[in-house]
């Protein structure tokens, strides 16, 4: 019977550790299960279908073992009033002693008070209760000198406090992660002042030289009108920065700005539309209208017609 104590000291000992290695452990084995590549997955699949194959091997042995021992009871009258490991086991640890129902004892356990006829026996608590009493115990008992008294585990606002800064590195590493995905399908327009900011003066420092600091427009096009050519939208304007126009001098700075530059400028030459330039240039390409059909922009070339027209009149 001291291998059975040993083992119930030892299973007292792993439920009071359960609650210190639940709390500080990270990461679920479902996590670590979809981190495995399909080897380690094939090995683990082989490793569970042994185990259970021994599992299996193990409860058709005890079976074999109880069903021999029952023979030879029966054979052996002597080792029939034996009681067996498991009989001790279970009066000591799970029923208790069953004492006859009926007689002086069954009158000796009565209480006083009945319910609808009903007597209550004064029975002590069964053995396997009793133990589960003990350990939830020595369990809180535990728990509370490693989390309280100790302090060795973490409190509940420590864990919170540890949880908002892990969650803070997520968010940083899923912002740059956007970020540097930001390409001409995906641009928006920010409107953040920091970001307004941060575009004037990548426009103050790159592009003054062609389209002038209030963006009138020179070499470059007039970009306060609503003419493009290339397209007004932000998406338009994000894809003429990133890969340029060559052929009109427009060289492409996807190689010089990364992607949120490349927004922040665009969203910066957006709110240059409906600003007055002090000499603005021309207007060139086509009106853009949101969600609606181009125009082309009006130019002195259109009155041509008109003169042609009347001087045939005058003929």
């Amino acid at each position: 019977m001291k291998k059975f104590k040993s083992f119930f000291l030892l299973l007292t000992g792993m439920f009071a550790a359960l609650p210190a290695f639940a709390q500080t452990s990270e990461s679920t084995w479902f996590a670590n299960l979809q981190s495995m590549d399909p080897t380690q997955l094939t090995l683990l699949v082989i490793l569970g279908v042994v185990l259970g194959i021994i599992v299996l091997l193990l409860v058709l042995m005890i079976y074999l073992i109880t069903f021999m021992s029952a023979v030879f009871k029966k054979e052996n009258s002597e080792m029939a009033s034996q009681p067996t490991w498991w009989d001790e086991f279970k009066i000591k640890y799970v029923t208790g002693t069953m004492k006859p129902v009926g007689g002086k004892e069954e009158k000796q356990k009565m209480l006083d008070h009945s319910y609808d006829g009903i007597v209550e026996l004064d029975n002590h608590m069964p053995p396997w209760l009793a133990n589960v009493f003990f350990l939830t115990i020595g369990i809180a008992v535990v728990y509370f000198m490693y989390y309280t008294v100790l302090g060795i585990g973490p409190t509940q606002l420590e864990e919170y406090e540890e949880e908002h800064r892990i969650a803070a590195i997520q968010i940083e590493e899923y912002k740059a992660l956007a970020v540097s995905n930001i390409d001409e399908t995906t641009v928006v327009f920010d409107e953040t002042p920091a970001a307004i900011a941060a575009g004037q003066s990548i426009y103050s420092a790159n592009c003054v030289a062609c389209h002038a600091a209030d963006g009138g427009g020179g070499v470059g096009s007039n970009l306060t009108d609503e003419f493009w050519k290339h397209g007004g939208s932000i998406n338009d304007i994000f894809k003429v920065i990133k890969y340029g126009v060559v052929e009109k001098g427009m060289i492409p700075w996807q190689d010089q700005l990364s992607p949120e530059q490349m927004q922040q400028v665009s969203s910066f030459v957006k709110t240059l539309q409906g600003t007055t330039p002090a000499n603005p240039k021309e207007a060139e390409g086509e009106r853009y209208v949101p969600g609606g059909a181009a125009e082309p922009a009006k130019t002195d070339s259109l009155a041509v017609p008109v003169i042609v027209e009347a001087i045939a009149e005058v003929k």
